[in-house]
């Protein structure tokens, strides 16, 4: 199976490291106009970098994916520069548990719980919503959101702003799969397990400790823990001419459970 995107132009949010990363230099390999955004600009410096050493094209910017008016700015931007007037594919991969840990109800703060939110799911519908019009226009376009397990149960961060923004975001897909169906756009969700793909999972990985890390290993079919291009070949996938009649779709990368 070839996968090109070839002038294609490409939204990657969340793209400084990790998931992002591997998904930004995935689609700038194969020809595609990347836009790759974050807030940590040294480590989307690098995701630039790597890009373009592997012959792809990519611009970054620092954007503030909770802010609907960076966000619309970003794309506006982005939709600029596309050869096609609009944004081909979309993948709202921003997100994360922000630092946070795993704590009582009622300790967990409103600024906590607004927080986590904002970047997991809201940023989502913000970026939908931007790059929706020149889809609907041209009438061909893909979405692809990245949620995780925990929106299909119990998060093993044990945060509780994080599941729910998760199962939240993996809904819009649904919603949004049926308003946008009309005009030839597919939006599909990747949830993915366990991957130590950023300085926070690794935390956590650390913080569970032998036990409960041969635990988890054992508890995935395949034996072992996901890397980032697992996610990005799935990305890449969903993406392609060859899942245009896949959408609304929650597709588990997680090795099987």
């Amino acid at each position: 199976m070839q996968i090109a995107f070839t002038d294609q132009t490409v939204i990657v949010t969340g793209a400084a490291h990790g998931f992002g990363r591997a998904i930004a230099q995935a689609f700038a390999a194969r020809g595609a106009n990347v836009w790759a955004c974050d807030l940590i600009a040294a480590e989307l410096t690098e995701t630039e970098a790597l890009c373009r050493a592997a012959g792809g094209r990519c611009t970054v910017r620092t954007v503030d994916v909770t802010q609907p008016a960076a966000v619309t700015a970003f794309v506006g931007e982005a939709i600029a520069s596309a050869a096609s007037g609009h944004i081909d594919v979309l993948v709202n991969n921003a997100g994360g548990v922000l630092g946070q840990v795993g704590q009582p109800l009622e300790q967990v703060t409103y600024e906590q719980w607004n927080a986590i939110i904002a970047v997991n799911m809201s940023a989502a519908f913000y970026f939908a919503q931007a790059a929706a019009p020149g889809m609907k226009q041209a009438r061909s376009g893909r979405i692809i959101n990245i949620s995780s397990g925990a929106g299909l149960g119990p998060s093993l961060t044990g945060i509780q702003a994080y599941a729910t923004a998760k199962a939240g975001q993996i809904n819009l897909t649904r919603q949004l799969c049926h308003e946008l169906g009309p005009y030839n756009i597919t939006v599909n969700n990747i949830a993915p397990g366990f991957v130590l793909s950023n300085a926070n999972t690794q935390r956590q990985w650390d913080a569970y400790g032998p036990e409960v890390q041969q635990n988890l290993v054992q508890s995935i079919a395949l034996q072992r823990l996901g890397q980032p291009n697992d996610i990005a070949h799935g990305v890449l996938f969903l993406a392609s001419e060859y899942a245009g009649w896949i959408s609304g779709q929650v597709i588990s990368i997680d090795g099987g459970k």
